[in-house]
């Protein structure tokens, strides 16, 4: 398997995983737990860190589909190569940093971070046009 579609799985498996960070926020919630198990009817009022683990999950589920796009056509083009390997884990990491950052309440470098991840992307989209 090449960098590039690992990166891609451990992108996958780092969304997968970022929700058992804020529903343990979430059974820290008095009535957490027996919210996370109904209906869900009202909103529950999560710690502010929980909140924004959440925020970090979903901005993570809105930019993995074009991450997995560049890296499904890299690959299937031929054009995946050590840029785009590079590109792959630089969008990993600054996403793990995204995540670490963003959940502690880091304003400023999360904006920061959120853009090294950009840069990654871009990398691997060059590529596909050179």
């Amino acid at each position: 398997m090449t960098t590039d579609l690992m990166m891609l799985v451990w992108t996958a498996l780092l969304c997968l995983s970022i929700p058992m960070i804020y529903v343990f926020g979430e059974f820290q919630t008095p009535g957490g737990l027996e919210w996370g198990l109904g209906n869900r009817a009202e909103p529950l009022e999560l710690p502010e860190w929980a909140a924004r683990a959440k925020r970090a999950h979903g901005n993570l589920v809105e930019n993995l589909a074009p991450f997995a796009v560049l890296v499904l056509v890299a690959h299937v083009t031929g054009k995946a190569n050590g840029m785009t390997a590079l590109g792959a884990e630089i969008f990993f990491l600054a996403r793990v940093a995204h995540l670490a950052v963003y959940t502690a309440g880091l304003v400023g470098i999360r904006t920061v971070v959120f853009f090294v991840g950009t840069a990654g992307e871009l990398l691997i989209l060059l590529q596909l046009f050179r």
